[in-house]
This record gives C-alpha cells, sequence and structure tokens, in this order.
C-alpha cells in the first residue's frame, strides 16, 4: 500500500510551523518568521512529489496566497482547513462553527485523540487560548487573551515608564522586570485556572492540561494542574483531518 506523505502547515501570526508525515512518523519539522512566508517553499526540500499540503492559517489572506503560490509551483495538492461543526469525534460548541480559528480546531482533533477525559487545550503563542473539551468529544468553548510576550510588549508601547526588559517570576516581585515578567505569567495562569474552574462548576472537571505553542513551556511550571506539552498539536491534528478523508 502506497504512503501518504502530508506536509502540514500551521501558519500562526508569528511564525509558520511546518512538517512533512509519512507512515506513522514525521519526516522533517520546521519554522519560519511569518514575514517570511514569501519563501516558505525554500524549506520545504524534504517533501517528496506527490505530497498533499494541508494548512492552518490564521495569518491573513497575504500569508495564504504565498503558500498556495508555494504548494502549486511544487505541484503540490493543497487545501486550506475550516473548522467543521463536527469532525473526528469533537463537536463544535460554536454557534457560527466555522468561527473558530482553525487553528484551535485542528489542536481540538489533535487533543481528543491524545488524551481521554474532560481536559483543558492550551495554546500559548501570541495570543493564549484556553479551550474546554469534554471526554466524549464537546467542544464547549474557550478564551483569547494575549500570551505573555504579547502582555510585555503592549506594556512597553502602551506605557511610558514600563520598559521591555528581562525579568524572573517570583511570588511577590520586587522589581518592575520581574513585576511585569511574573504579571504576565500569572494573568495567564489565572486564565486557564479560571476556565478550569467554570469547568468543574458545570460538571466536567478536567483531569489535565494539553499544552502547546512557543510560549508554552513559560508557564507550565505555574499551571493549577500537571500538563502534557506537544509543540505539534496543531500539526498533529492537521495530519489526522488529512488522512481522515
Amino acid at each position: 500500500m502506497m504512503t501518504t506523505t502530508i506536509l502540514a502547515i500551521d501558519a500562526g501570526n508569528t511564525r509558520i510551523k511546518w512538517g512533512v508525515h509519512e507512515g506513522e512518523s514525521w519526516r522533517a519539522r520546521g519554522a519560519t518568521p511569518t514575514t517570511d512566508a514569501a519563501h516558505i517553499a525554500l524549506h520545504w526540500t524534504a517533501a517528496p512529489a506527490g505530497t498533499r499540503v494541508i494548512a492552518s492559517n490564521v495569518a491573513g489572506a497575504e500569508v495564504a496566497a504565498h503558500l498556495r503560490r508555494a504548494a502549486e509551483e511544487r505541484g503540490f495538492e493543497f487545501e486550506i482547513i475550516v473548522s467543521r461543526p463536527e469532525q473526528l469525534g469533537v463537536k463544535n460548541g460554536y454557534r457560527d462553527p466555522a468561527q473558530l480559528g482553525s487553528d484551535r480546531w485542528a489542536a481540538l482533533v489533535a487533543a481528543h485523540r491524545t488524551i481521554p477525559g474532560n481536559k483543558l487545550v492550551v495554546n500559548a503563542g501570541t495570543a493564549l487560548t484556553v479551550d474546554a473539551l469534554t471526554g466524549a468529544g464537546k467542544f464547549l468553548g474557550g478564551l483569547i487573551v494575549p500570551g505573555p510576550a504579547l502582555m510585555r510588549r503592549s506594556l512597553d508601547h502602551g506605557t511610558a515608564g514600563l520598559r521591555l526588559t528581562e525579568g524572573a517570576f517570583q511570588p511577590f516581585p520586587a522589581s518592575t522586570p520581574n513585576a511585569i515578567t511574573t504579571g504576565a505569567i500569572q494573568a495567564c495562569v489565572g486564565a486557564v485556572e479560571r476556565v478550569r474552574a467554570d469547568m468543574a462548576a458545570h460538571g466536567v472537571a478536567p483531569q489535565g492540561i494539553l499544552l502547546s505553542g512557543g510560549g508554552g513551556m513559560e508557564i507550565a511550571a505555574y499551571l493549577p494542574m500537571p500538563a502534557m506539552f506537544n509543540e505539534n498539536l496543531v500539526l498533529d491534528g492537521l495530519v489526522a483531518i488529512a488522512l481522515d478523508r
């Protein structure tokens, strides 16, 4: 039986993450700044002829056009996913299912297949998303707030006296850099804790957290319950979606 090679692409606000998947494993993975989208094909040398491309894009129409052009130049079949009402056992709780970000949808699909039971699906990137998913696959809804790095930058850009400097986490910060760093982490952790508490109040208390994103490890140690980290959760979901068709 012929093995399908899939090029999965997670185009986000800051980075375009990609991976070449073949059989049961990743042949290659990488990431490039979203600002370099016009040259993305240079990074796909590991993808052979006949590769299928499946993408999640939340970075806008221009990036989508660059991805499509790069795939067509290589002769690859290309698709950008949209969130569906139901797929691979996951039921979309949004009133307008297509309004849910495709990266969040792919992450939910992967999370449902990764760990059983009720769970929180947390992606810490430019934005922090905190999504509630039941063991039966029902996506209840979630939060979107700035990620820790964006919170710090907003203080640098939006205030006169708080400059962007490196700090450390402290329970009771005793310097401005530490106060900014700790505040950003605690705000993100607080968002996760509120969704955890709301799930518990509605009788679907989560048993764990599935954590992804470039800022995931910055908040992992401070989360209200143990977290499983998967940097490529969206890519895993995209492969599952591709193979379901």
